[in-house]
């Protein structure tokens, strides 16, 4: 026998073997997978004689010729596997290390990165931008990045793409301003602490949580009256970035529908608008959630003191707070509650500068601290006009707004007018079509809130 023939093939796979380990570990894998053993023995079916000590085993070798594993590992070297990653932009992030943890190992790019005038876009800023790279064996072949408008104008309805491509020609960048799309979503959320809290775990936008609080302002007094248990469910329109939800600022549409459980009772609210009308909310009878009040002078904001007893910071002694006084940065835009006529604008002693406005059924607000008046006396308002900017004009000892009610001279509780003043409904025409659609809604919060009691996630779903 001729053993140098039969140990040449051997000597050939040992060589490949050393040279492509991996490629050949996945070719004889598929073999194995896919063929069948051709060796192999066979024992007669016939009666054994009963003194046969052993049965007769005929066996059949074939010699099989190696696969030609050369010139298919060679077609697996010119072969790339393009590989997709995606993350956000963090602000300890450098060029360097963005690229490492995208799996970009390509020093050709991180230079274009840093020294092309467009492309070095993609560190300016504010961190959040959505990354998404394509490379071929460590080499980048494409990058993409999502980030807020160049515009302040369009921060709520675009976002600005930059764009990176490897051609013929090396590496190019372009940005482009683009439209953000809408999709509904639904998310829900059980309070622990604060409003905002369960909703930053719930990954529920700023401003829609803000809505949420203006929606329900007049059935629930969020500083005094929530407590921890109580859950939240809410469908809204929510901005994305080529189909994926943004992850920078609070951009977000319109809420849809919303319910709130405080104390065990149930609020809910849903977006419709009646032809003819102006939309709103309405509960799941068809009755506006929208008063003849709003509940607050200020967008959903920190209430530093309330409508009772405090000691005066500046006096020095006990007496009754007949207001209510909101903290917030000083030029933060105040709106009247309620239709009403400018009375008084203008400055007067302790209060500073104050805009009283007269309502309907002898009833007066004041607004008092401000540091800027952009209305005059005789001047019609609407509700959420704006009248000017949180001060820290005459007694005050911070910026803040000092807010009153007064029923024919008498000091009330803003909260408890807002909740008693008066509501609309739609009409018998529109009744039937809304009662319709808030049965389908309610279905959805419910599924929302069953999900939420489960232990579900509570991160935000697409519908």
């Amino acid at each position: 026998m001729d053993l140098g023939r039969w140990l040449a093939p051997l000597r050939t796979f040992q060589s490949i073997t050393h040279r492509h380990p991996r490629r050949v570990t996945a070719v004889v894998a598929a073999l194995l997978t896919g063929s069948a053993v051709t060796a192999f023995g066979v024992a007669p079916l016939t009666a054994l004689e009963i003194n046969q000590a052993q049965p007769a085993i005929i066996s059949i070798h074939e010699a099989l010729p190696l696969p030609q594993l050369a010139a298919q590992l060679d077609a697996l070297d010119h072969q790339t596997l393009p590989l997709y990653r995606s993350d956000v932009t963090r602000s300890s992030d450098t060029v360097d290390t963005l690229l490492q943890r995208m799996g970009v190992d390509d020093a050709e790019a991180a230079r274009f990165l840093r020294s092309d005038a467009v492309a070095s876009r993609l560190m300016a800023g504010r961190s959040g931008k959505m990354i998404k790279v394509m490379t071929e064996n460590g080499r980048l072949v494409e990058l993409v990045a999502r980030g807020p408008a160049e515009s302040s104008e369009q921060l709520d309805s675009h976002f600005t793409r930059l764009s990176v491509q490897r051609n013929a020609e090396g590496l190019s960048a372009r940005t482009e301003q683009v439209p953000l799309q809408v999709r509904e979503q639904v998310s829900s959320g059980t309070i622990s602490s604060s409003l905002y809290a369960a909703a930053d775990d719930a990954r529920i936008p700023d401003a829609i949580t803000n809505q949420m609080a203006e929606i329900f302002g007049t059935d629930i007094d969020f500083r005094r009256e929530l407590r921890k248990g109580d859950a939240f469910s809410v469908v809204y329109e929510a901005h994305t970035a080529d189909g994926e939800p943004i992850t920078w600022g609070s951009s977000a549409g319109r809420v849809l529908a919303a319910r709130f459980i405080n104390k065990g009772t149930v609020h809910d609210a849903v977006w419709y608008e009646e032809p003819g009308r102006k939309g709103t909310y309405y509960d799941l009878t068809g009755r506006s959630k929208t008063k003849s009040f709003l509940a607050s002078p200020l967008a959903f904001s920190r209430v530093t003191s309330g409508f009772a007893m405090r000691f005066h910071p500046i006096q020095k002694r006990w007496k009754a707070h007949l207001g209510v006084d909101y903290g917030a940065p000083t030029g933060t835009q105040i709106r009247v509650v309620g239709d009403g006529v400018v009375s008084f604008a203008g400055w007067q002693n302790g209060y500073g500068k104050v805009v009283q406005v007269l309502h309907s059924g002898d009833r007066t607000t004041v607004y008092a601290h401000m540091s800027r008046i952009d209305v005059r006396k005789g001047q019609r308002m609407s509700q959420g006009d704006k009248l000017g900017a949180v001060g820290a004009t005459g007694w005050a000892t911070g910026p803040h707004l000092h807010f009153e009610f007064k029923v024919r001279g008498e000091h009330k509780d803003p909260m408890i007018i807002a909740r008693a003043s008066e509501s609309v409904q739609l009409s018998p025409n529109a009744l039937a079509q809304y009662r319709h659609k808030a049965t389908t809604v309610a279905q959805r919060l419910d599924m929302a809130g069953q999900m939420q009691t489960a232990g579900a996630s509570t991160g935000p779903r697409f519908e």
